[in-house]
């Protein structure tokens, strides 16, 4: 009895196989979509060379104190002259000083927060290329403590977070670097891609918005918005920050 039961169940234990490959051949049945593609890894070009760390004058954030200015001792740079910030800091570099027409309007704002206003400087060194510098007193002295070669698409300022815009190769987006201070320096806080679209919150200049000598509003910090990663009203001028 044993017997004829198990010989009994066999040929659907070998029928079942069959009947889901036929279900799963549908009603076109089997085909051949060719050879498959084979997958390798990347092949990595010139794998023993490597680049050199990298040099101190890259780096961004680097500290440097501008020589040839007088001490401040109100730790305000407010009480310093832009333009010659601007020159002295130049002529450290061993170059010329920029063009005036080449320098954008001065725009104070405390990144280093310590209550005081820090210098935000933009010089264009050509029709696409900039440099964006932000000055700061420190134990009484001007010092540099953000340097960037830049293509600027826009600089925005939100809760502290200084938010570089550059242009990219597709004109839709641009690359968002964000700068905030983390207690000794300015460094990197976030790196993102966003559209390129018009200010909602432009900064007044003095070419578009002249201060009166009694209130110097143009040169204070414009209100915060959007998320200091993400700003939530990107900029795309040029000149979104400060003009010249």
């Amino acid at each position: 009895m044993r017997c004829r039961t198990f010989s009994a169940a066999a040929p659907f234990v070998v029928l079942l196989p069959l009947a889901l490959v036929a279900g799963c051949a549908g009603v076109a049945g089997l085909h051949d979509d060719g050879r498959a593609r084979n997958v390798k890894a990347p092949l990595a070009l010139w794998a023993d060379r490597t680049p050199a760390p990298r040099i101190r004058d890259e780096d961004p954030g680097d500290q440097r104190a501008v020589p040839g200015l007088a001490r401040v001792p109100s730790g305000d740079m407010k009480d310093t002259r832009p333009e010659a910030v601007v020159r002295a800091d130049f002529a450290a570099d061993g170059d010329h000083p920029p063009a005036p027409d080449a320098v954008r309007s001065p725009v104070f704002h405390d990144l280093t927060d310590d209550g005081k206003p820090d210098l935000i400087s933009a010089v264009d060194l050509d029709a696409r290329t900039s440099l964006l510098r932000v000055y700061s007193v420190r134990n009484q002295v001007v010092t540099r403590v953000l340097a960037l070669r830049a293509v600027l698409a826009g600089v925005e300022l939100a809760a502290g977070h200084l938010a570089v815009r550059e242009a990219t190769k597709d004109p839709r987006y641009v690359s968002v670097t964000d700068y905030v201070w983390d207690g000794s320096r300015m460094g990197l806080w976030d790196l993102t891609l966003d559209d390129y679209r018009t200010p909602q919150n432009p900064l007044p200049t003095a070419a578009s918005s002249p201060a009166s000598p009694a209130s110097p509003a143009s040169h204070e910090s414009p209100a915060s918005h959007g998320s200091p990663a993400s700003p939530e009203n990107p900029a795309s001028s040029e000149n979104s920050a400060s003009p010249a």
